[in-house]
């Protein structure tokens, strides 16, 4: 399969992760990936041949409308799942409080606390979610804009339900750092900061607002435990029952 421009991309198969029991993630199922505006027609055509028949998009209305599906087909089910957390989609508030301390420790702040309102955000998609991977619509692209905080937080509920390591879970996260060091290489990020900002933040905070970074994924998981008690607590509090689960667990993991 052509695969070859959307490696280059915060673009990848979770499959091949180990999962409880000596099963394995299966390959071929969810893809998760940056948003549309980082792709171009090398990317909208390999995206064709993987054959995707579902999108969970996580982005808010006014991302989506900036940047839209131009490759999804009639045979590709769009979930629109508006998590509202990430500091694109959350208002002015966050972004002010940056602009007023432009420091890489508020940045940590900020990103830790965005993270932490993760779960619960999502909650309420969830079973639209799991229905289309129940009905089959897969394999399925997850994202969001940068394909690390919002994208990074699903993903990482749906490995915690198959049992994978959270020090695996936490590996493929570190693998989105690759759309900062993209996004650097591009020549494009202080234009888009002073759009943002209204100037350009010190490297120190970009660097936090661009990354990845364990603590972040970490207050997520802590929000899921004192919360919900366990993943298995979180999925049936948006009905998802165990009988359903264990369905869920079969198609996205090897027996």
């Amino acid at each position: 399969m052509m695969t070859r421009a959307l490696s280059r991309l915060n673009f990848r198969d979770v499959g091949g992760l180990p999962a409880a029991g000596g099963r394995t993630v299966r390959s071929g199922v969810i893809y998760r990936s940056e948003g549309p505006a980082s792709f171009v027609e090398n990317h909208h055509a390999e995206l064709g041949e993987l054959g995707f028949r579902s999108v969970a998009d996580l982005r808010s209305s006014m991302e989506r409308d900036k940047a839209p599906h131009l490759w999804c087909g009639p045979g590709c089910r769009l979930l629109d799942l508006d998590m509202n957390t990430d500091l694109r989609a959350q208002g002015e508030d966050m972004w002010k409080s940056l602009g007023r301390e432009p420091t890489a420790g508020r940045a940590m702040e900020v990103m830790a606390h965005n993270y932490g309102l993760m779960p619960q955000a999502f909650l309420r998609h969830l079973p639209a979610m799991v229905d289309a991977l129940l009905a089959g619509d897969v394999p399925m692209l997850v994202h969001c804009t940068a394909g690390k905080d919002r994208t990074g937080v699903v993903i990482a509920l749906f490995l915690e339900l198959l049992g994978v390591p959270r020090g695996a879970i936490v590996e493929d996260y570190r693998r989105s750092d690759v759309f900062g060091a993209n996004l650097k290489m591009s020549g494009h990020l202080k234009k888009g900061l002073q759009e943002t900002f209204g100037f350009v933040p010190p490297d120190d905070m970009v660097a936090v607002l661009i990354g990845v970074d364990d603590k972040f994924l970490d207050r997520a998981f802590e929000a899921l435990d004192g919360e919900w008690g366990s993943i298995d607590g979180y999925f049936e509090a948006a009905g998802i029952d165990a009988a359903k689960r264990d369905e869920l667990r079969g198609r996205l993991a090897t027996h």
